[in-house]
C-alpha cells in the first residue's frame, strides 16, 4: 500500500537520531544514528526505502527541504510546526494589532483552502506593509535595523512555506496528512522511557532508542 513518509530528527542527549516513519501504518520505517541533520542524510533514507520497494507518495516535513526534490514527491508542510514557528516570533498572546492578526490568520491553517489563505495573507500585507517597513537607527553605530523585525520574521515564514501549505489538499486522492503528529508523538514517547534510563553508557542508550523504535515491526534498516 503507498504510504506518506513523516520525517524528522530529534537529539536524545548527543546522540542524534533520523527518522522516517509511516503515520498510516503507524510504523517506523527507518532510522539512522546522525552528526548532522542534512537533506541528503533525508534523501539517502527515502531512496533506501524506495530501492527496497516501499511506495511512497508524499512527504510530509516540518519545514525542512522545502523547495528540494525528493524525487519527484509531493511536499506537505506540517501545520503543526508551522504554527510553532509563528509562536516563536509572536508569542501565543500578541499585544500589537499586526501580530495579533496575523496570528489570527495563522490559526485558520487548518481550516480554509489555499486561495482563501493567500488572499488573506495578501490583504494583511496590504495593511500592514509600512509597519513591516519601519527601520530604528541605532544611536550608537547609526546603522539601522527593521524595527519589527519578528513579526517580518513571522510573516515570511508563511508567505516563504505558502506553496507547501496546502499540498495535501492538492492532492486529495492521496491522503496526506497535515501534520506530522505521528512523528512528535514518538519521539516524546522515546524520550520519556530512555530519560528513565538517565546514565546509560551510549551505545547502549543507542540500542535502547533502536528497540523502542522499533520493537514492533523488525526494521528494515538500523545503522548505529
Amino acid at each position: 500500500m503507498p504510504t506518506c513518509l513523516s520525517m524528522d530528527s530529534s537529539l536524545f542527549g548527543t546522540l542524534g537520531i533520523m527518522v522516517l516513519r509511516s503515520p498510516e501504518l503507524k510504523r517506523n520505517l527507518y532510522a539512522k544514528k546522525i552528526y548532522s541533520e542534512t537533506i541528503e542524510e533525508y534523501k539517502l533514507g527515502i531512496q533506501y526505502l524506495m530501492e527496497l520497494g516501499w511506495p511512497i507518495k508524499a512527504i510530509v516535513s516540518d519545514g525542512k527541504g522545502l523547495g528540494v526534490d525528493f524525487f519527484g514527491l509531493p511536499v506537505q508542510m506540517c501545520h503543526f510546526h508551522q504554527l510553532k514557528i509563528i509562536t516563536k516570533y509572536l508569542t501565543k498572546h500578541p499585544i500589537l494589532t499586526p501580530n495579533i492578526e496575523l496570528r489570527h490568520l495563522a490559526l485558520k491553517l487548518t481550516k480554509t483552502d489555499k486561495e482563501s489563505f493567500t488572499g488573506w495573507l495578501g490583504d494583511w500585507y496590504q495593511k500592514h506593509q509600512e509597519f513591516l517597513k519601519e527601520k530604528t537607527i541605532d544611536p550608537v553605530t547609526g546603522k539601522w535595523f527593521y524595527t519589527h523585525k519578528r513579526t517580518r520574521s513571522a510573516y515570511f515564514s508563511l508567505k516563504r512555506n505558502l506553496p507547501y501549505l496546502f499540498t495535501y489538499l492538492d492532492y486529495p486522492e492521496l491522503n496526506i496528512p497535515n501534520t506530522n503528529n505521528s512523528m512528535e508523538g514518538t519521539f516524546s514517547y522515546i524520550k520519556k522511557k530512555v530519560n528513565i534510563h538517565n546514565g546509560l553508557r551510549e551505545d547502549r542508550k543507542l540500542k535502547l532508542i533502536f528497540y523502542l523504535l522499533f520493537r514492533e515491526k523488525k526494521p528494515h534498516k538500523k545503522v548505529h
